[in-house]
């Protein structure tokens, strides 16, 4: 289904890096260091970044370095390691322009019903991963699957990131990643967001990393077909959702417990 990714059926699928892509060296060093973790591993690799954040809480929060700038990273990345590369899209009209970059069109989860923009990802011939909305059943998402796939177009994942639990937080109901999985497609859990504390009257999102491994493992003994994790370097100084990523140092002590723990389950 993903172009250029390697490990296929033998392992879960990782989409992996940092939340927005902040300059040309950061995105190298990250990719880098998880590649060579997944070869290591024998995990498939996709490597996110989000060219630009578009949905932030306050006026002064960053929102990147310029569309064409990071994804011309994006597009450099997936050259150098032959890697797929996954990025958010939020309009239609951005589809046919990030396509020409990345492999993945991911819809984020605020924008998982606009009709619009999910038939615009499906004409590019693209995966298109779509989020759920954090206010919608795990059910409810056929119906946005259908919208890609009655747009010519089969390639499609759904992933799981949470779901709104009162005002400033999340939960994640694990009978979603089945029910989702009857729509035929994989379903990836989204680790990092699904710890985020959305809403803080400071206007800065918070979360709680510390529960990271819990979630992942979670997910894993389910049956998730991926997982997707955001890590930085040093999250306390990330320009976007650094408190509620994976430090990458941590990354391949993680990787290599869930590992195990898929392969007790594939036998269970």
């Amino acid at each position: 289904m993903i172009p250029k990714l390697k490990y296929v059926g033998q392992n879960f699928l990782l989409l992996a890096g940092p939340c927005v892509i902040e300059d040309e060296q950061m995105a190298f060093e990250i990719a880098e260091t998880i590649h060579a973790i997944c070869d290591e591993l024998q995990i498939p690799f996709v490597f996110k970044g989000s060219y630009r954040k578009a949905n932030r809480s306050r006026l002064d929060s960053f929102t990147g370095i310029g569309d064409e700038k990071a994804l011309s990273i994006l597009r450099a990345v997936g050259e150098k390691f032959n890697i797929p590369v996954v990025t958010d899209i939020h309009s239609a009209d951005e589809a046919q322009m990030a396509a020409g970059y990345v492999d993945v069109l991911q819809i984020p989860a605020f924008l998982c019903r606009q009709t619009d923009l999910l038939i615009a990802a499906a004409k590019t011939g693209k995966v298109v991963n779509i989020k759920k909305g954090q206010f919608l059943s795990a059910g409810s998402m056929k119906f946005a699957v259908d919208k890609v796939r009655e747009s010519d177009n089969n390639n499609v994942m759904l992933t799981e990131r949470g779901t709104t639990f009162g005002y400033q937080d999340l939960l994640v109901d694990y009978r979603g990643i089945p029910e989702m999985k009857e729509n035929g497609c994989p379903v990836i859990m989204d680790i990092t967001h699904s710890l985020q504390q959305p809403n803080q009257t400071s206007g800065v999102t918070g979360g709680k990393p510390e529960l990271i491994e819990t979630i992942a493992k979670a997910a894993i003994a389910v049956g998730a077909d991926g997982i997707f994790i955001e890590t930085h370097p040093d999250p306390s100084v990330a320009k976007s959702d650094g408190a509620n990523m994976l430090k990458l140092d941590y990354l391949k002590d993680l990787l290599s417990k869930l590992k195990k723990l898929k392969q007790v389950v594939d036998v269970i």
